[in-house]
């Protein structure tokens, strides 16, 4: 599955006119880079996504504890029914997954880099596990390694929750999360886009176009 990472109307629904599109994610970072501020304007702006792209909708609550994670999360739910309330991998984040999980509201467990915090989201029911795999490239690490053992370990368990590779940076990343067992990318537009590009097609299109153009004078 494709989600975009962005905040950018514009860009969601230019990915959505691909056809490709299955959901979308955000985070306070995003939307601030849209200049958008402000607690209604923030829940405007998520409404408006949501009307946008018949998907998934990852909206990040803000607070750290427990109880703030609960009551924003319940308020970023009730926006819309395909909201997803993503939580930050911290010990009251797993506890507030555990909780949104037995009250039927969908998680996302971002800022997730290593094996044995995807455990412990999966155990809580996260429904997406955001592995950031372009962060962890940048500490020299294997991102895409991460994927492949995450995704090796939720098959040994059977875990349900989905592996959302994050923090894309280009199409390779793409394809290498793909074959390394990720269920969804999210990205930005440039990576996506960055899929079509192939100096061989570039070539192949344009001796066709050649040949057609001397074929009909």
């Amino acid at each position: 599955m494709f989600f975009i990472d962005t905040a950018n109307l514009d860009q969601i629904r230019e990915a959505k006119d691909l056809g490709i599109l299955d959901g979308v994610t955000t985070n306070p970072s995003l939307m601030a880079s849209e200049g958008i501020t402000g607690k209604d304007n923030v829940m405007r702006h998520y409404k408006t996504i949501c009307e946008i792209v018949n998907g998934p909708v990852s909206a990040e609550v803000i607070s750290t504890d427990f109880k703030g994670m609960i009551e924003e999360g319940k308020i970023l739910a009730d926006i819309d029914e395909n909201i997803v309330v993503k939580v930050p991998m911290i010990k009251d984040g797993i506890k507030a997954i555990s909780w949104f999980t037995e009250n039927g509201i969908a998680t996302n467990c971002t800022l997730v880099f290593s094996a044995g915090q995807a455990i412990l989201a999966a155990k809580a029911g996260a429904t997406y596990l955001s592995p950031f795999i372009g962060r962890v490239d940048d500490i020299s690490w294997d991102g895409v390694g991460l994927i492949k053992d995450i995704a090796e370990i939720y098959s040994i368990q059977g875990y349900d929750t989905l592996i959302l590779a994050a923090s894309i940076r280009n199409a390779k990343h793409i394809v290498d999360s793909a074959k390394a067992g990720a269920d969804v990318v999210t990205c930005p537009l440039s990576a996506i886009l960055g899929l079509l590009k192939h100096p061989l097609t570039d070539m192949g299109l344009a001796q066709f176009l050649s040949d057609h153009k001397k074929a009909n004078g």
